[in-house]
């Protein structure tokens, strides 16, 4: 099998000992926004002159999505992306559901409100990411920004688990929204949020969880 033509990646460039882990984060927003698809096969070098880094950081950070079951090697040839079904995508997002949603409710009355406004240019750069259209950079900005609200509520096993759960997430429906100019809507999503915690509007911050957890398996799945 031939390896698969590598998308348009953002250009890494840097200290080489980040390398490894912007590599890494890259590659798997990638693998959830579909820039990387299910049993097509990427050869290290391939991937290395799209993030404008050597072969050694890419091959090695495949490696970390190897462990962490998100690509197979395939030997004299790259990686393959696992296939995910669609029952696993079901069962992943309804634990996230059980997780995120009660628990980001709860910081509308006991998050600092600096802590929450620290949020918002990242929640911006979601916004901005999805009107340019940069896939990449809108999922890793995404993950950044609920990662960083799970954290407020100081269960750092909580944001482990939730974190796991995003790296096996897959969001093909992004580009059909991105062409049809509704993924910046979507994107909003996240200052409302702030909003509604900000305001210590618990309910409302619950409804707006609930629908932007429900966007990924709906108009966000493909």
């Amino acid at each position: 099998m031939a390896a698969a033509a590598v998308p348009d990646l953002p250009s890494l460039g840097g200290r080489r000992n980040h390398y490894r882990e912007r590599v890494a984060d890259a590659l798997r927003a990638a693998l959830i926004a579909g820039e990387l698809r299910p049993g097509d096969v990427y050869s290290a070098p391939s991937l290395a002159s799209r993030f404008g880094v050597s072969a050694t950081p890419v091959r090695e950070a495949m490696l970390d999505l190897v462990r962490e079951g998100l690509v197979d090697t395939v030997p004299n040839k790259g990686f393959r992306v696992t296939e995910v079904s669609e029952r696993q995508l079901d069962e992943y997002n309804h634990i996230r559901s059980l997780i995120e949603i009660p628990t980001v409710a709860g910081l509308a009355t006991t998050a600092d409100p600096a802590a929450l406004e620290a949020l918002r240019p990242v929640a911006r750069s979601i916004v901005t990411s999805a009107a340019a259209g940069d896939l990449i950079a809108y999922v890793e900005a995404d993950r950044q920004f609920h990662l960083g609200l799970l954290g407020l509520a100081g269960n750092a096993h909580l944001v482990e688990v939730v974190g796991d759960l995003r790296k096996r997430s897959r969001l093909y429906g992004l580009t059909a929204l991105v062409e049809r100019g509704l993924l910046e809507a979507s994107a909003q999503e996240h200052l409302e949020l702030l909003d509604a915690l900000l305001a210590r509007d618990a309910e409302q911050a619950r409804a707006i969880m609930t629908r932007h957890l429900g966007h990924v398996r709906d108009k966000w799945a493909g």
